[in-house]
């Protein structure tokens, strides 16, 4: 399949979704958009792919939404609140709430890095929150930006931010929108893993691989559900959860490729199964 405004490549079980507009700092289009969820939903559903990495191409992940976007909205819009458009969902057996236009990550079965570089910014640094997991680069910078054009917390920022960085650093970030540098957030709980610019893709993608290579695509399946779903669970329910997926893994194949390997001292060969 061709993109005009992404690239997508797997290799080593690794799928890569590089945002591709780098003279733009890879500003967000509709094209983006569109382009960015069928990539994702063609790497959730191949079986030869086990973990996804999102990165930006250039110097930067993504810079927000395209200016000409925005004077768009704002020259046809005349005080009326843009719609949202009418995005199908991504999974109808998963929560109504990873459904929506940019909160579908959660929705995909199989781990997300979010590689982040340059500017994280707006329609980026939300992006980059839905994502599992992210490894910024030591000269990575995140904004919310909203404040600054006059916008508020979309998408569900709201929501995510405050799950990642706590209350008082959700609300700094989203009324101050100011710029925060990799070291802070690293501090902060926004990226897991600061590294040196030059070595983030293939950081990245050895932690993928690892994942994809080592561990039980069934187990990351399950858990990656119960983390999220976890969200909107009471402590009870979620030990009850965690006891029913407990025992359907013992009759696993998985499982017992996991014991054999590690008894038999030899590589991993799960199936998923």
């Amino acid at each position: 399949m061709s993109y005009e405004e992404i690239i997508y490549a797997v290799e080593d079980r690794v799928a890569t979704i590089t945002l591709n507009r780098p003279e733009k700092l890879n500003a967000w289009t509709g094209t983006m958009e569109r382009e960015v969820r069928e990539a994702m939903e063609t790497a959730g559903e191949d079986e030869a792919v086990r973990a996804i990495v999102l990165t930006g191409a250039g110097r930067g992940f993504c810079a927000g939404a395209d200016m000409q976007l925005l004077q768009s909205v704002q020259s046809g819009s005349r005080g009326t609140p843009a719609r949202q458009p009418v995005t199908r969902p991504y999974d109808v057996s998963k929560r109504a709430d990873f459904q929506a236009q940019y909160t579908y990550f959660p929705a995909i079965s199989k781990p997300i890095i979010a590689a982040l570089n340059g500017p994280v910014a707006g329609l980026g640094l939300v992006l980059s929150l839905y994502c599992d997991v992210r490894f910024a680069a030591d000269d990575a910078v995140f904004t919310t930006a909203f404040s600054r054009r006059g916008l508020i917390a979309e998408h569900g920022v709201s929501w995510m931010l405050p799950r990642l960085v706590g209350h008082s650093a959700a609300l700094d970030l989203l009324l101050s929108a100011r710029k925060v540098a990799a070291d802070e957030a690293l501090r902060i709980g926004l990226v897991n893993r600061v590294v040196p610019a030059d070595g983030l893709l293939p950081t990245a993608r050895e932690y993928a691989a690892d994942l994809a290579h080592n561990v039980s695509p069934r187990s990351m399946r399950v858990m990656k559900r119960q983390i999220y779903d976890a969200l909107f669970q009471t402590l009870d329910e979620a030990v009850a959860v965690g006891n029913e997926e407990m025992l359907r893994s013992f009759s696993s194949e998985d499982f017992k490729e996991g014991v054999a390997h590690f008894v038999e001292k030899r590589q991993a060969n799960f199936t998923g199964r």
